[in-house]
This record gives structure tokens, C-alpha cells and sequence, in this order.
């Protein structure tokens, strides 16, 4: 059961992780794989409107991909993307990252690969992962502009389009403790969390919502 408590805090976590980027052109989009294939379809709009004369789709398979995408999150991203009238000379596929530092650190050997020079990256992910795939490209891939785009759902109208909004909350929770934890292991740069968000996490997680912790993390 998700209370009244439960979504406000959730969408001050929500809202905390969108940040507010202004889709403009860029060396490359690249697509983070997950369940989600509203990324695919972001990505595919993006390319459309001529903001992208390339794009990554990169991921494996994880826990909750495993059956919806036998293929390989990438794989799945890219069919999704040649149905909306994306090029299949415009895409490329990385299939083996299992995380978003993965995705990371693939897409730019498989760019470096190719011989193409990136100076800018439009980067898709789902709306509550903005800013930890912000954080984490910061980091991983420094001298390059990043560029934050996701879904412009709002909470309630992702949950319902998802059909598992304790999933979705499970999984706020989980990327806001990386942005705590994560950046003094050396996966992403720093990001204040203002006090509102933290408590609201700190409530969530008493709440049961843990299912996208970091093991054994303070």
C-alpha cells in the first residue's frame, strides 16, 4: 500500500532528480538501459527533432529486464527506436553494461572505437535517474558536456504507466543513497541534497522502500 506520505515524499525525490536540462544538439544521444522503454522512445524524439546525428543505446539484462527483454535492454531500445523512424545507420548497440557506470564507461570505449569525437552527450534516462546518470557521466567521462533528458511524465502519470508504483519508489530511494554514497567511492561527482529530500528519503526507507539499496552502505 502506497499512503498519501509515501507519493508526497516520493515526488519531492522525484522532483529533486529531474534537472531541468533544455534538450539542445549534441556529438551523440545515448539511452540507458532499463525496464523502461519510454527511454528508447525519448531518445528516438530527440533524434527526430535533429538534436542527434547518433545514437547509443546501451545495457544488458538486469532483474526486472530479464523476461520483458530476453534481447538485452539494448537491443530492445534499438528495434523500439527503428519502429518510431530512427535510421539503423544512426544507432548504435552496446550490450553489457549492468549498471549506469557501465553504461558509462562502454558507450564512450564503443564511441572511441568507431573514431567518433565527442564533445557533448544527451544523455536519456528515466525521469528518477537524472541526476545520478548526471553525476555518474560527470565523473566518468570529465571534459565532456552532459546533458540530462528523460520523460516530462509527471510522478503519478509515470507510476500509472509503468503499473508498479512500488517499484518506481523502491528505485528513488535507491538512486537518491548513491548520490549520498557514491561519489566518495569515486562512481560520480558530488550533489547537495537539500534537507526536505533527505528527510523524505530517510522516511521512505523506514517505510520498507529499500529494494535499490547499496549493500552494506552507511
Amino acid at each position: 500500500m502506497i499512503s498519501a506520505q509515501d507519493r508526497a515524499d516520493a515526488r519531492l525525490l522525484w522532483d529533486f532528480q529531474r534537472m531541468g536540462h533544455t534538450p539542445r544538439p549534441c556529438s551523440v544521444g545515448i539511452g540507458l538501459g532499463s525496464h523502461d522503454l519510454g527511454v528508447a522512445e525519448v531518445t528516438a524524439g530527440l533524434y527526430r527533432r535533429g538534436l542527434l546525428p547518433l545514437v547509443v543505446f546501451t545495457g544488458a539484462t538486469s532483474r526486472t529486464t530479464a523476461e520483458r527483454m530476453p534481447r538485452g535492454e539494448a537491443e530492445h531500445y534499438r528495434e523500439r527506436a527503428l519502429e518510431l523512424g530512427v535510421p539503423a545507420a544512426a544507432v548504435l548497440v552496446e550490450p553489457r553494461a549492468r549498471n549506469t557506470g557501465e553504461n558509462i564507461r562502454f558507450s564512450r570505449a564503443l564511441l572511441a572505437e568507431r573514431g567518433i569525437e565527442v564533445s557533448s552527450v544527451l544523455l536519456v534516462s528515466k525521469p528518477y535517474e537524472e541526476r545520478r546518470a548526471y553525476a555518474t557521466a560527470r565523473r566518468l567521462w570529465p571534459g565532456v558536456e552532459v546533458v540530462s533528458a528523460s520523460s516530462p511524465l509527471a510522478f503519478d502519470a509515470y507510476t500509472d504507466s509503468i503499473g508498479d508504483p512500488r517499484l518506481v519508489l523502491d528505485m528513488l530511494v535507491g538512486a537518491v543513497q548513491r548520490l549520498m554514497v557514491y561519489p566518495a567511492r569515486g562512481f560520480m561527482i558530488e550533489q547537495e541534497i537539500p534537507g526536505p529530500v533527505a528527510a523524505a528519503y530517510e522516511r521512505l526507507r523506514a517505510g520498507g522502500f529499500t529494494g535499490r539499496l547499496v549493500p552494506d552502505a552507511s
